[in-house]
């Protein structure tokens, strides 16, 4: 028998872990795609793709990549430098419970958490379940007539509002009015809405400061800010005879008890569905609601989930009315919504069917009993506390011992509400324990048991609730966990997300969320911290945000960044909103001109628009590249007005143009600034830097590029990065430090998922973020190549590459065989695929992004699938299969297909497992191809009686 080989650490080889968990191809395998593009190394494809004169020169360093304990340990140790005390701050943010089912299932779960927004419905009718739950939930509370399927925040959502109320009403005014027991950041980000629009605010005491004839409309708080409770119904009614618009920013749970702003005739309603069981998180992700009357259905933004039917009369989900309301109206649109709060609303929906009407009522009750014994035992001790009647929150006149007690009640590991100098205030909610009231009695210098108080109500009786919510058997079914757990299990059976097969869209990123990064979201430290806690008891969010920063700032070559807007489209209007405070602050408010390439995306405009900005259009070449002269020529002739320009790089059409710091010059030699949206900055980090080109602010898309997943739609976040010049001009909060310009309720935006994109940079390094926008690059163009010959690549550079994303042009099949993209998008369901984007920017085209993330092997089998599809256009171009009936046209096909007699003039097997399907683990559609048309003339946006149900499907 032979002795062993002794081993030498000599021949150790340390395992790249890095790499291997966010690039998908192995060594071996890019040496493969590379032989095939004619490369010999990764970055000869990399010097052949990224002009030169935009690179920048020293690498991407910021210490030696982290393993996955390293981060995890590192992510424990600032978390510890977080207090985590019980806040009963409110003004907005309450301590809820997220019931472990949910946690687990859906906030926990890559099946909810990697999904792209619903826009191909036939593989996203679980999630689309899920938010019409979500919308009946809100119009029955509401008392409204129609939701919307979320939006941001409870601020962004009053300003769209706000924005809305001007568009629908009769009123010619242009002064808004704000109730002065609204949230304070709700004010501040209605102020910094209105501003650049030309609207004025109007904040007072509604019954006192309220001139119904001067208004485009109004906005109530419901309960207010400080806990009063009145009934606006007579006020709005004179809103109305003055033909202006009635806007309640309303508690969904107080509304379990209370009076709905439907019943008062409010024509909006708004709010935050935070404590539907969504943690605080620092301010965020939350889902915002927003429920408006029929009449005014159309003029919703964000968007609207129906019911529809499918190709064989069974019932289905779709998105509806093409609610993506910028890429349609552009520089005229009045909103520049774009991702919602999908993943949140999904929650706060399954929330409501967990609990049910009588669990949700029960759970409002529970609050209120806790806030009445409060002011009970606060009166004992000879405090006054106001209002006489609310529902959680109660202010007290405590004079010149306010600063002792906001220290006691932290020693007790309490956070109260400090307001003005004199007052202090409390929200009591359902994370509330009796010894939370004891310890704030003993704050106040008081000696309370619980068992000392029995309360009653004190809610007007005027406004006690009297009408019936969520009355669908969807919020009656059996809650017991085992079904629970199976009823969200279908839901994203029906689905098909990142967790299951590549989604190959372009502009949108969706790459790995790896899931050591997603763990620390749901730690208490991080999930469990009110925003407007005192900064000291906030010291590990404030090293994690401002390393986050720094090395953001690393990346992109900029010298600050604001982490506040919570969506890509927010940071484009925030940027904006930056480079115009900061021609006014130089004088030039004349400034006022933005200039957009045609190709840019729909948010662009919408967001210039939005800030007082008048958009001029550039041409684009026949290649996709700015047109230069054009450029130049609008430039000059714009020169005195010229406030800035927004490009968007590489390319919306997927190239790295040669002509960017050509751009950048012109620009400022016409005393502009540069807006680059930093969209596609997946292929950039590490090999480029926007701050070098010339640019002087982007958004960063951390959803996207920085790996907090998508999540059906949304949460997002969208920093700015400025040069320093710009720095002093980005957005303020009021409660950080007291600045205007306030763009999200939050400071921070959705603080709890930034966790994700710093332990992100840490595993990866920066070495290893490069290497991800090398392999980017790399799979993108081995997708262009491998398709080469059946489809043309729309957009190359001079050399035939492109960047990170490619366009197909399937324009030609139309015409040859009658298969339009729609049938190609849908026959990649049968394969197994979600299909990349449709028609943007080109209609008729395909855009692909495979990310670093994929596998040779998936992006073979997506190669395989799209080959495959062109080959039976080809055998109808030869009439070889019938040109309305075969596959392309019936695709989606469904098990129901399968049952019963077959007459069509292809085999079950070809519908069904065309090439790049699994044969063990195939994705069925849950429905056929769904009717968009009969959607639209058939709008039905809350759960439908269980008995529409049945007369869909006959």
């Amino acid at each position: 028998m032979s002795s062993p080989k002794e081993f030498s650490f000599t021949d150790y080889q340390p395992y790249d872990f890095a790499n291997r968990r966010h690039i998908g191809p192995s060594p071996a395998e890019m040496a493969d795609m590379l032989k095939v593009l004619g490369y010999d190394s990764l970055d000869a494809l990399i010097d052949d793709t990224v002009p030169g004169g935009i690179r920048q020169q020293a690498p991407l360093v910021w210490g030696a990549a982290m393993t996955e304990r390293e981060a995890l340990d590192r992510l424990r140790e600032i978390a510890g430098r977080n207090k985590h005390l019980v806040s009963l701050i409110g003004q907005g943010y309450y301590g809820t419970i997220t019931p472990p089912v949910i946690q687990r299932n859906i906030l926990e779960n890559p099946a909810w958490y990697t999904a792209y927004t619903p826009y191909q419905p036939e593989i996203s009718q679980g999630r689309l379940e899920a938010l019409l739950n979500y919308q009946t939930l809100v119009t029955d509370l509401t008392g409204l007539d129609v939701a919307n399927a979320s939006l941001l925040d409870e601020a962004t959502a009053a300003a769209e509002a706000m924005a809305m109320a001007e568009r629908v009403a009769k009123s010619k005014a242009k002064t808004f009015f704000v109730d002065e027991n609204c949230h304070p950041q709700t004010i501040a980000v209605l102020k910094t809405r209105a501003e650049p629009l030309g609207w004025q605010i109007v904040l007072g005491d509604p019954q006192a400061a309220l001139d119904p004839q001067a208004v485009f409309g109004a906005i109530f708080q419901y309960p207010g800010t400080y806990g009063h409770l009145h009934d606006f119904s007579d006020i709005i009614g004179k809103l109305h005879a003055a033909g202006a618009i009635a806007v309640m920013a309303a508690d969904p749970l107080a509304l379990a008890l209370l009076k709905s702003p439907g019943e008062m005739g409010a024509d909006i309603a708004i709010g935050s569905m935070q404590r539907f069981g969504v943690p605080v998180g620092y301010g965020g992700p939350h889902a915002a609601y927003m429920a408006v009357k029929d009449a005014h259905k159309r003029s919703m933004p964000g968007r609207l989930v129906g019911v529809s039917v499918d190709s064989r009369g069974n019932r289905a989900y779709r998105l509806s009315l093409q609610t993506r309301e910028q890429h349609i109206r552009r520089e005229k649109a009045t909103s520049n919504i774009c991702t919602a709060q999908v993943l949140l609303a999904v929650m706060a929906s399954m929330y409501a069917v967990f609990h049910g009407p009588e669990g949700i009522k029960a759970i409002a009750q529970s609050v209120h009993k806790k806030a009445v014994m409060m002011a009970e035992g606060l009166e004992r001790l000879g405090y006054k506390v106001s209002p006489s009647a609310f529902f959680d929150t109660i202010t007290v006149e405590v004079g010149h011992l306010q600063g002792l007690i906001l220290r006691a009640a932290e020693a007790e590991e309490v956070n109260l509400r400090k307001i003005g100098d004199d007052r202090i205030g409390m929200s009591l909610d359902e994370r509330s324990r009796p010894a939370t009231l004891e310890a704030v009695w003993r704050a106040f210098g008081g000696d309370f048991k619980i068992a000392d108080f029995t309360p009653g109500y004190r809610l007007p009786e005027n406004l006690l609730r009297r009408s019936g919510y969520l009355a669908h058997p969807i919020f009656h079914m059996n809650r017991a966990e085992s079904e629970m757990t199976r009823y969200i299990r279908r839901l994203s059976d029906r689905d098909l997300a990142l967790d299951r097969a590549m989604i190959p869209l372009g502009s949108c990123t969706m790459k790995l969320n790896a899931t050591a990064e997603m763990l620390p979201i749901t730690w208490p430290e991080f999930s469990e911290i009110h925003p407007f806690v005192p900064q000291h008891q906030a010291l590990g969010y404030k090293e994690m945000l401002d390393d986050l920063a720094k090395k953001l700032c690393a990346v992109t070559g900029y010298d600050a960044f604001s982490m506040q807007p919570n969506s890509g489209a927010q940071g484009e209007y925030a940027g904006l909103l930056t480079i115009r405070n900061y021609h006014i602050a130089n004088g030039d408010t004349h400034r006022d001109v933005c200039l957009i390439p045609t190709s840019a995306h729909g948010t662009n405009p919408a967001s210039a628009q939005m800030a007082g900005m008048k958009v001029v259009v550039v041409k684009s070449t026949d290649n996709g590249d700015v047109d230069m002269e054009d450029f130049r020529a609008k430039a000059e002739q714009y020169a005195q007005n010229l406030s800035c320009c927004m490009i968007t790089y590489p390319s919306t059409h997927g190239v790295f143009e040669e002509t960017v710091r050509d751009i950048c010059d012109i620009v400022h030699a016409h005393g502009g600034q540069v807006y680059l949206d930093g969209a596609n900055m997946n292929a950039m980090v590490g090999l480029s830097r926007p701050g070098d080109i010339g640019s002087d602010v982007s958004h960063l898309n951390l959803h996207k590029t920085f790996c907090i997943p998508h999540g059906g739609g949304g949460p997002g976040m969208g920093p700015i990065g400025v040069k320093a010049h710009l720095a002093p001009y980005l957005p303020g909060h009021p409660e950080t430090d007291g600045r205007d310009g306030a763009v999200s309720a939050a400071p921070f935006g959705s603080a709890s998922i930034l966790p994700i994109s710093w332990s992100y940079c840490l595993m990866m390094g920066g070495e290893g973020l490069t290497q991800a926008t090398k392999v980017a690059i790399l799979n993108a163009n081995y997708i262009a190549a491998r398709l080469k010959g059946a489809y043309d690549v729309l957009y190359t550079a001079k050399n035939g590459r492109v960047a990170h994303e490619c366009i197909v042009d399937t324009r030609p099949l139309v015409a040859s065989s009658g298969v339009t993209v729609d049938d190609v998008a849908k026959r990649l369901i049968d394969c197994g695929f979600h299909a990349p984007t449709m028609s943007w920017p080109v209609a008729g085209t395909l855009m692909i992004e495979p990310t670093e993330s994929e596998t040779k092997a998936e992006i073979d089998r997506f190669c395989d699938a799209m080959l495959a599809i062109r080959e039976e256009a080809r055998a109808i171009e030869d009439g070889r299969m019938d040109r309305e009936n075969n596959p392309l046209k019936n695709a989606p096909h469904t098990v129901e297909d399968l049952v019963g007699e077959w007459n069509r003039p292809y085999s079950r097997e070809q519908a069904c497992y065309p090439p790049g399907a699994f044969r063990v683990d195939k994705y069925w559609s849950p429905v056929n191809r769904v009717d968009n048309v009969y959607g639209d003339r058939n709008l039905v946006c809350t759960c439908p009686p269980v008995e529409d149900y049945q007369q869909a499907a006959e």
